[in-house]
């Protein structure tokens, strides 16, 4: 992937000096115990950890104590630079797609942490993988998932990592629309299997919101090298729910996804990559996903 060189997004906290095994919320603490049954029962329930620790701690959305944003990362930290310059290749394309249909990009944050951070969703762990909080607009990722990516997934390349973020802010994109408010709505009224049927619509949508920005960036800035498309594809492949499950040596429960399989992740990226098309990406209203 072409990145160096072009504009790093100033959109970038770097939280990574700080951390500790609680977290204000509320007046409350979080210890790490109670992030780790919240983690273990996101999986098994297939429900959002951050949703689950907000139950546990008596509220539907945690709020936590007010914070001064972190700091900008070090300017000659490599990984951080990649960062910044694929959230702003995100913040370029976004920015026209709202222009262009008379609308104005709010550009979300994006939050470096390491093991553990704050959040307005309430706590977030490395282990929950990179996410996105609406509450506050910030995307949150801590950099050990690269490795996670390579060496425990089978997924490397730094396409892939382009992904992993551009997913992320296409879940931002979701929330300034108020798609993710809707679904949310709709959620609230049905059973679990209706949420996680909705779940999954959200996500592959931000699946293929990730191919439209690697459409737009390919054609105005040429990103992408040999095998860069491939890496993504991959990626997709490997964090399918039916591929994670049996990874993990559990039964593939349909009924209990919340991302997608790894075929429906491809061809969704894939979609919004040879499209560019927002509306393209209408998982809503697709009879079959």
């Amino acid at each position: 992937m072409r990145w160096e060189g072009n504009r790093q997004s100033s959109n970038v906290e770097d939280a990574r000096a700080g951390g500790g095994g609680g977290f204000g919320i509320g007046g409350g603490a979080i210890g790490i115990g109670t992030i780790v049954i919240a983690l273990i029962g996101g999986a098994v329930l297939g429900i959002n950890p951050l949703t689950l620790l907000g139950i546990m701690t008596g509220g539907g959305t945690p709020q936590v104590q007010q914070q001064a944003p972190a700091p900008a990362p070090p300017a000659n930290d490599r990984m951080a630079q990649f960062v910044s310059t694929v959230l702003a290749d995100t913040e370029d394309v976004w920015k026209q797609q709202f222009q262009q249909g008379g609308a104005t990009y709010v550009e979300p944050k994006l939050v470096l942490f390491r093991g553990a951070v704050r959040t307005a969703c309430g706590a977030g762990q490395a282990a929950m993988g990179p996410f996105y909080c609406p509450a506050d607009q910030k995307v949150y990722i801590d950099l050990s998932f690269y490795e996670t990516m390579k060496n425990r997934l089978g997924a490397p390349g730094d396409f892939a990592q382009a992904y992993v973020i551009a997913h992320e802010v296409g879940h931002h994109v979701q929330n300034v629309l108020g798609i993710s408010e809707r679904v949310q709505r709709a959620q609230a009224s049905g059973g679990r299997a209706e949420a996680n049927a909705m779940s999954v619509r959200l996500e592959l949508q931000a699946d293929c919101f990730a191919g439209v920005w690697g459409h737009h960036a390919q054609n105005q800035r040429q990103i992408l090298e040999q095998g860069d498309v491939e890496e993504a594809m991959n990626a997709a492949a490997r964090i399918g729910d039916d591929a994670l499950q049996a990874s993990a040596g559990r039964a593939v429960v349909p009924e209990s996804f919340t991302h997608g399989t790894s075929e429906q992740r491809q061809r969704w990226f894939s979609t919004g990559l040879k499209t560019g098309s927002v509306k393209a990406c209408d998982t809503f209203s697709a009879r079959t996903l």
